[in-house]
């Protein structure tokens, strides 16, 4: 708060400490209090207590590769004690459906998780969620094959999947155009 809105600040509580104190008349807005803006003190920066260690690259081979390209995930709730992820990578051409998207779902520490590829775009918007499926709103790059001019559409599906027993990860799912 600076010094000058405390004058602004302490007469508009005055008018709100009149304004109680009359009696019952029609209720009149009350008056729009400023704006005051407030800065956090700045933390100090800390300080060293003991030997800095050197870190070199990880060498996790391409996996790690794979999920340092993760740009977008979302956790599917609705899908009981299943866990389910959407989840984009970057990778090719950014301007041309860069987002390598998918839907995964986690089977077992020792099995890791059964990942489907949902195609190429650029960019996913979840319309609706429920056990077993999943509205999607796609953005994505389309090319006209006369002119070579790209341009933008959207378009929409349904998602679905059915779980095998004891709620096991599926093992197919359909992608159906959607209105």
């Amino acid at each position: 708060m600076t010094i000058h809105s405390m004058p602004i600040l302490a007469g508009a509580l005055a008018l709100l400490a009149l304004a109680g104190c009359e009696q019952k008349k029609a209720a009149a807005p009350p008056p729009e209090l400023p704006v005051v803006e407030k800065t956090m003190p700045a933390a100090a920066p800390l300080v060293a207590a003991g030997t800095p260690e050197a870190l070199k690259p990880a060498e996790y081979g391409e996996g790690i590769q794979w999920a340092a390209s993760v740009v977008e995930m979302t956790y599917l709730q609705k899908q009981g004690d299943a866990t389910v992820k959407l989840f984009g990578t970057a990778g090719g051409d950014p301007a041309m459906n860069g987002l390598y998207s998918y839907l995964a779902f986690y089977r077992s520490p020792g099995e890791g998780w059964r990942v489907f590829k949902l195609g190429d775009f650029l960019e996913y918007r979840i319309l609706a969620e429920t056990p077993g499926r999943l509205d999607l709103e796609l953005q994505e790059s389309v090319i006209d094959q006369a002119s070579g001019n790209i341009s933008s559409a959207r378009r929409r599906v349904i998602v679905e999947w059915k779980f095998g027993p004891d709620g096991a990860a599926p093992e197919t799912l359909s992608v159906t155009p959607a209105e």
